[in-house]
């Protein structure tokens, strides 16, 4: 073995949580691949082979385990631009299979890429084509179903992206040697009227301060924190329906109640929750990093769990970024509220306090100044959120996670009323940008400046916020949580 593979074996040896989903193990005398943490028996050393993604191994013909099962291990999230892309890749991949739209070559033109150039960073950072990939992922979830839900076959195979049952069961015989049915005798099932699923998470995770951040600001109807859960209604192209979620540390993982008539958009739901609660981030890298600075360093060592919250709805989150500018958050969440009972479309769900779905862009574009100021939001604020949904609507602005965070932030600060403030928070948040850096912002200049003479300026920010490249938006958080002396 070469020093990489005894590092790897090594960290299966001691079953260390933190490299769950960093690489996966092959034994080449039973067929089988595993995650770093499964409590089997590891085997010898030269009957071992190793992979970055469990797609790579699935191709060298490995199957998964059904102890440590890795489709429950949390996404590695590269550093490097090629990995960030593959990443962003495989969730467009499965979006585009959901709305219908698998082709490459629209993919590649929301990455200003050739279909040639994705081929290569998936195949170079995945080490599989992007079929492939959309393979792997299909049968993974659809593993995941079998194994935790009491869903019918066929629905599974539908949910899982698959176009007939026959094509299903084809795959799933020649991928992993038995059929369907035969993987669910061997598993033990929640009751029936349950669609329950684990999304898991590298530990440690911040579930307190996720919970508190996001019951900060509520937007009433369209999403609620009650005691130690989060819960919302969810509208995903013609699907609505309602998600709840609670965390469940003793498996490193949120579980997530899911309405049923969400079942056909699982994976672009998983991508969203996995957005909004930052369940791919790496606590031991960005830590060791933010760490090395003597002003961060205790504010690290206080919350290691610390996440950006993200966005479920890119459009939503920016909304709510617009209507918080120059007022203080519980303000904002009052003018959110009123934004969302006048424009939100009305929802039956069985949780209390979930009534409405969130406004959609195309209902702000069709609305006048008047509309949205008789909510008491002034004018020119008014004017710029109708100006963002147009613009999303004509498809000239996309808020999703991933998309080039400089694009976005220049055309943003180009609409009137959007400041660098505005545009680097939705960066931070429903663009998942780890870097951005809201230098403006009011509570990191008086945070930092804490114990100086006087108050740092934006620009002294930007100098210092240099040594937390490429965490920023993890050390902005750590910054706005500054514990008291």
């Amino acid at each position: 073995m070469n020093d990489t593979s005894d590092l790897y074996y090594n960290a299966s040896l001691a079953r260390d949580t933190r490299f769950d989903g960093v690489f996966f193990m092959g034994v080449t005398s039973t067929g089988i691949y595993c995650r770093p943490i499964c409590p089997a028996k590891k085997p010898r050393p030269d009957n071992c082979r190793f992979f970055d993604s469990a797609e790579a191994a699935e191709k060298a013909a490995f199957r998964p385990c059904l102890r440590c099962r890795p489709e429950l291990a949390p996404g590695l999230a590269p550093i490097d631009d090629a990995g960030r892309i593959a990443s962003l890749i495989a969730h467009r991949l499965e979006e585009g299979v959901i709305a219908g739209d698998s082709s490459l070559e629209d993919i590649a033109d929301q990455f200003a890429l050739s279909a040639r150039q994705i081929r290569r960073i998936v195949h170079s950072e995945l080490g599989v084509s992007p079929i492939e990939l959309i393979q792997t992922r299909r049968l993974l979830l659809a593993k995941q179903l079998l194994t935790e839900t009491r869903l019918p076959v066929t629905e599974i195979a539908f949910a899982s992206g698959f176009a007939s049952l026959r094509r299903f069961n084809d795959a799933f015989q020649k991928h992993y040697k038995l059929t369907p049915s035969g993987l669910r005798k061997n598993t033990d099932q929640p009751p029936a009227d349950t669609l329950e699923l684990r999304l898991s998470y590298r530990p440690p995770y911040d579930w307190d301060g996720i919970l508190a951040f996001l019951k900060g600001r509520i937007m009433t109807g369209v999403d609620v924190v009650e005691g130690d859960t989060y819960a919302r209604t969810v509208e995903i192209g013609p699907h609505k329906g309602w998600i709840r979620v609670r965390h469940a540390p003793e498996k490193y993982a949120l579980i997530a109640e899911i309405a049923p008539g969400l079942l056909p958009v699982l994976p672009a739901l998983f991508g969203r929750l996995k957005n909004l609660f930052d369940l791919q981030a790496r606590p031991d890298i960005i830590n060791a990093c933010l760490s090395e600075d003597a002003l961060l360093r205790p504010w690290v060592e206080l919350n290691p769990g610390q996440r950006v919250p993200g966005a479920f709805d890119g459009f939503e989150m920016t909304m709510r970024a617009i209507l918080g500018q120059q007022v203080t958050v519980k303000a904002a969440t009052t003018l959110s509220c009123r934004f969302a009972d006048a424009f939100g479309e009305s929802v039956q769900t069985p949780i209390s306090g979930l009534t409405r779905l969130s406004p959609r862009p195309e209902q702000i574009a069709a609305a006048t100044v008047d509309d949205i100021a008789s909510l008491g939001i002034i004018s020119r604020r008014a004017q710029c959120m109708i100006a963002v949904a147009e613009a999303v609507c004509a498809g000239t602005l996309s808020l999703e996670a991933g998309i080039k965070p400089d694009k976005v932030i220049a055309q943003l600060t180009t609409i009137p009323g959007i400041g660098p403030w505005t545009a680097h928070y939705i960066a931070m948040r429903a663009l998942r940008w780890p870097d951005a850096f809201p230098k403006e912002d009011i509570a990191v200049l008086n945070n930092l400046s804490h114990g100086l003479p006087q108050r740092i300026t934006p620009k002294q920010a930007e100098a210092a916020s240099q040594n937390w490249r490429p965490w920023r938006a993890y050390a902005v958080m750590h910054i706005w949580n500054r514990p008291a002396d």
